[in-house]
């Protein structure tokens, strides 16, 4: 009897350890409540007890938790309809107060909602639309160079480079600074319900269907315009080349030229030399070769020409018997 008396209160004490026991894990924190009244909390990782029955462990993430907006149209201040999407990151700091204001942790995503879409809204709407886009005046460096530094930019580089602060407004405010004004706005709202917000962004921008063609065509739009430029500086160029190489053919075929006529000169020089050398040697011979030259020039096989041969051109043909005279 007693060892059936032992093992019956070894086996109550066991249950009242597993009713009354509980852990707390490093990524959670414990309100433990009396008939729906905070009695303490636990925030330490480790083993913990309650009364039974009359006492309930409420469990809390104590680490990051997401919140992902849903996606929604809001107009900005220069009357550009965008859709927003938006995502951040709490924490519970206080479970007593979030106990006590919200509850329990499926229910926080509504809280969240309720604060933070309209702080977006409103710093979207008080806005333009380029200072959701961009963060800054940085010029868009549509020609970035990722070879050498040293290159020389083109004509057309220079110009656009030029044009740049005409074609792109201004920011003023910028997409992190909306960020932050949002995160800095809904920050205290939330505290009061014992969450801490972490962070805020706007995941993403885009256009409703409305405005986007129109967007995509000014983008065309403009690549065309670069694509132009481009193609007008490539022509430019290609005729400053065909110039000098017009230039450079003339260059060459004058000086080929004074070359051939220095040749030729230096050969005219030569043979005239020659020319009056043979003629100092025989004269007679001389006369009679040129004479020759001359006929072979003046007459051909269907020339006709009557003329005495009393004239001095023919003199070397007085006395010839033989056939009629040809010319080669």
């Amino acid at each position: 009897m007693k060892v059936k008396a032992l093992l019956a209160l070894a086996g109550v004490l066991v249950l009242l350890l597993v009713v009354c026991a509980y852990t707390v894990d490093e990524t959670e924190q414990v309100v433990v409540t009396r008939f729906d009244k905070v009695q303490r909390t636990a925030t330490e990782p480790g083993l913990k007890f309650k009364l039974p029955i009359i006492e309930k462990a409420l469990v809390f993430p104590k680490n990051l938790q997401e919140w992902d907006g849903d996606p929604g149209q809001i107009p900005t201040r220069d009357k550009t309809y965008i859709w927003v999407n938006t995502f951040a990151r709490w924490k519970i700091v206080d479970p007593v107060v979030f106990f006590k204001t919200v509850g329990f942790v499926n229910r926080a995503q509504q809280r969240l909602d309720e604060i933070i879409d309209p702080t977006v809204r409103n710093f979207i709407t008080s806005n333009r639309l380029i200072e959701a886009v961009r963060n800054s005046n940085r010029e868009l460096d549509t020609f970035e160079d990722f070879g050498d530094d040293s290159a020389t930019p083109t004509q057309t580089e220079i110009n656009l480079e030029k044009e740049k602060p005409a074609r792109f407004a201004q920011v003023f405010v910028g997409r992190d600074k909306i960020d932050t004004g949002i995160l800095e706005q809904a920050k205290p709202k939330l505290a009061k319900f014992g969450i801490e917000l972490v962070d805020v962004k706007i995941k993403r921008v885009n256009y409703v269907e409305q405005v986007r063609k129109s967007v995509y065509d000014r983008m065309i739009a403009e690549r065309k315009q670069i694509a132009q430029k481009f193609r007008s500086e490539g022509k430019g160029e290609a005729q400053k080349i065909l110039g000098e190489k017009e230039r450079e053919l003339k260059r060459i075929e004058s000086e080929a030229y004074r070359t051939a006529q220095e040749v030729k000169g230096k050969a005219d020089a030569e043979s005239t030399r020659l020319y009056a050398e043979s003629f100092g040697v025989d004269p007679e011979f001389y006369s009679f070769v040129k004479t020759l030259e001359v006929y072979n020039e003046a007459l051909t096989d269907n020339s006709s020409i009557i003329l005495s041969t009393d004239s001095e051109i023919f003199k070397y043909m007085k006395g010839y018997e033989g056939a009629p005279f040809k010319t080669q």
